[in-house]
């Protein structure tokens, strides 16, 4: 691999994920926008893995078009700049045994669902948070003598809404049965993206 290239490989990180360290493996693995290079960098940890090779809608799904490198600590990549967001990608793993198959990314920032199970390549935007107001009427609580009750959910499998399952279709459900129930505060599992809706990942 070029040397370019090889200054975008995050090592320390790639370290800290052999030893069980990693507090933010989500920044190294998967598909991440590398800007200085105008390119996607796809990282994915196959250790025991003869060949590796990246296949999605940039490649027609050829699965020997794209190979991708082994780098350290059992670690693939591959640089690609004639890919954008919402591509659908997956990686082709051979196996010691010399079989292959199709692997969605676990590090996918976005992914089908429903019956498609691939990985969708999806560069980072900045969400335009509009609660200031709210923060500033919590902010002036006091939260040591506020009583509490507190509704943990999976949203995934929680309850079947008209017109499907979409976060605002969901949180207005979900706010009009806390209230009714008296549950002061929700938390939510996690909320990742997984390519089965009713998967708690």
């Amino acid at each position: 691999m070029e040397q370019r290239l090889m200054q975008h490989i995050p090592r320390d990180d790639i370290y800290l994920f052999n030893i069980g360290e990693a507090r933010k493996a989500w920044l190294a693995f998967g598909c991440v926008y590398i800007p200085e290079l105008q390119m996607h960098r796809f990282l994915v940890w196959a250790p025991n893995a003869r060949s590796v090779t990246l296949v999605g809608d940039f490649n027609d799904w050829a699965w020997d078009a794209t190979p991708m490198e082994r780098v350290e600590g059992g670690v693939w990549a591959v640089f690609l700049d004639n890919v954008w967001d919402s591509q659908c990608y997956k990686y082709c793993i051979e196996g010691i045994d010399g079989r292959r198959f199709l692997k969605s990314d676990p590090f996918a920032a976005f992914a089908q669902n429903g019956i498609d199970n691939a990985s969708l390549v999806w560069s980072e935007k900045a969400f335009p948070w509009t609660d200031t107001k709210y923060l500033r009427k919590r902010g002036a609580q006091d939260f040591e003598q506020t009583p509490m009750s507190i509704y943990e959910v999976h949203l995934g499998s929680w309850r079947n809404v008209e017109g499907g399952k979409t976060y605002g279709g969901l949180a207005r459900a979900l706010a009009d049965y806390c209230v009714e129930m008296g549950y002061t505060h929700v938390e939510l599992l996690p909320i990742t993206e997984y390519p089965y809706d009713e998967s708690w990942g």
